[in-house]
């Protein structure tokens, strides 16, 4: 029934392993059906080379198991709580590319620093707080939603309009609206922090874009009068 929905997701975990944002079996993709509540995700600890689109997990937007051999990945309790809060996104990213990582480490915003960024994220990407013992101990990966969602709600910020995010000491997470908005997505936030890296090595002093220009290369891409594009 879901089968379409499996080889969709299959084929965004190939094509972050493609594009080089993981290694080994360091991520996972998923895509959520809203109609059915049915999410796809890839299955924990299965190497990328060794994927099949039936090796896909599905599960219910409670992380009960619908269909699958195997069991989903790790992270799965994070993604729920993304599709569970951010009710507009229909797919979800995680992996540990390097220069992405390196700014969740330092547990620092990538700033928006020049139009490749303004096109595609509507200001720094931001970073969560660190995770407490007591969540850490409680239930990991639920609380690090929750530190996500929490991190959105007290900066006010657009998931619509900021589709990524960084878990401090941990990672990032980037989401869309479908699959192949998510990966691209992923794509463009590991680009994006290597300019930043090097851009900030480069000139210490640097400050952020203005918000003009932020806001004319966000919109005419993503705004309501958007003209990019054929």
């Amino acid at each position: 029934m879901f089968k379409e929905l499996k080889k969709q997701v299959y084929l965004a975990n190939m094509e972050i392993y493609k594009r080089g944002l993981v290694l080994y079996t360091w991520g996972n993709v998923s895509a959520i059906d809203r109609e059915k509540q049915v999410i796809a995700i890839k299955p924990s600890g299965v190497p990328y080379e060794d994927l099949k689109p039936e090796y896909m997990v599905l599960i219910d937007i409670k992380g009960n198991i619908v269909e699958g051999n195997y069991n989903p990945s790790s992270d799965t309790k994070t993604h729920l709580v993304l599709y569970n809060k951010f009710l507009s996104i229909g797919a979800v990213v995680h992996n540990h590319s390097c220069y992405s990582t390196i700014f969740a480490q330092a547990r620092k915003n990538i700033p928006c620093l020049g139009t490749t960024h303004a096109d595609q994220f509507y200001g720094e990407i931001p970073v969560t707080d660190m995770i407490s013992d007591e969540h850490i101990k409680k239930d990991y990966e639920t609380e690090t939603g929750n530190l996500i969602v929490r991190i959105f709600l007290e900066k006010k910020i657009d998931p619509k309009k900021m589709q990524a995010v960084l878990v401090a000491s941990h990672g990032p997470f980037i989401w869309g609206k479908n699959i192949d908005g998510a990966v691209k997505n992923a794509v463009a936030l590991e680009e994006i922090a290597k300019t930043a890296l090097f851009t900030s090595a480069l000139n210490p002093n640097i400050t952020r874009i203005k918000q003009t220009l932020l806001d004319k290369h966000y919109l005419r891409k993503h705004g309501r009068n958007a003209y990019y594009g054929q």
